[in-house]
């Protein structure tokens, strides 16, 4: 397989407002760097990019996390938990399930073969587009 996975992470969830304006660091980008960090390392690092998105309107479900592909479903995964002393552990099932997705042809995933962290919380699961020529 090509460099046509991606896992998309939204940089705005669980920010900080004051005043209209965003505030320090949010845990959406605390999670980013980490899945960062490890990406660099991880087996899997040249068939994935990892790319933030500023938001993907899962306000109340922080952080969310997406895994696409071409020709493959899209997931969509909320209430990642981005506490300091939890960051290694989610950034670690993120990457974990990123595998899996990898793995599978059109990209689902059974509820069972999840990490842990990630059998919950999914909010969607998109089918892939189908390119018809007519």
């Amino acid at each position: 397989m090509n460099n046509q996975h991606q896992i998309l992470v939204c940089s705005s969830c669980a920010s900080i407002w004051k005043d209209g304006k965003r505030v320090g660091t949010s845990g959406g980008e605390k999670l980013l760097k980490e899945i960062e960090e490890k990406h660099q390392d991880w087996l899997l690092s040249k068939e994935f990019t990892v790319k933030s998105v500023e938001c993907m309107s899962a306000c109340s479900h922080s952080c969310a996390v997406a895994f696409t592909a071409s020709g493959k479903m899209t997931y969509l995964f909320g209430d990642l938990n981005y506490d300091s002393e939890a960051l290694s552990e989610t950034s670690s099932a993120v990457l974990e399930c990123a595998s899996l997705y990898y793995e599978k042809p059109d990209g689902k995933m059974a509820w069972s073969e999840r990490p842990q962290s990630m059998k919950k919380g999914v909010l969607a699961r998109i089918p892939a587009t189908v390119n018809s020529e007519q």
